[in-house]
């Protein structure tokens, strides 16, 4: 009699491979958002009118100095452009210039002058938002 026999238990192991796929998941996007953002500290110019840009791949940091700051190295002009230009895609590459307040409209023209000698046509000015006059 086949109707009365007990059925051996299973274990379903394939929704156990959902949930651990889901926690992985879950863990990366968790540890992508606590590691900072490396750079130096600056005292960005304030804006009215700034607005959010999407994230930059490139990070330019320009001192009062004219120091030009990328990963915690300082480089020079040149050397920026070779970086530049040994990156993928540089016409699609999105750089953003953060210049702190004391820097010389001369000196953010020479990093852009650098970016686009590189073939960098992607380019922003960081800023706070802030109480500008607007002048």
């Amino acid at each position: 009699m086949k109707y009365f026999e007990a059925k051996k238990a299973r274990i379903e192991i394939i929704p156990m491979i959902d949930i651990m796929f889901f926690l992985l998941v879950f863990f990366i996007m968790v540890t992508l958002h606590m590691i900072p953002d490396a750079g130096i500290t600056s005292r960005l110019p304030t804006s009215s009118t700034a607005q959010s840009m999407p994230k930059p791949q490139i990070t330019l940091a320009v001192d009062k100095t004219g120091a030009i700051h990328v990963d915690g190295k300082v480089l020079a002009p040149q050397q920026l452009t070779a970086l530049l230009k040994s990156k993928p895609n540089t016409d699609e590459l999105q750089v953003t210039i953060a210049g702190e307040e004391d820097v010389s409209l001369q000196q953010l023209l020479s990093v852009m002058d650098a970016c686009r000698v590189a073939g960098v046509t992607k380019i922003g000015l960081a800023a706070r938002q802030g109480g500008g006059s607007g002048q």
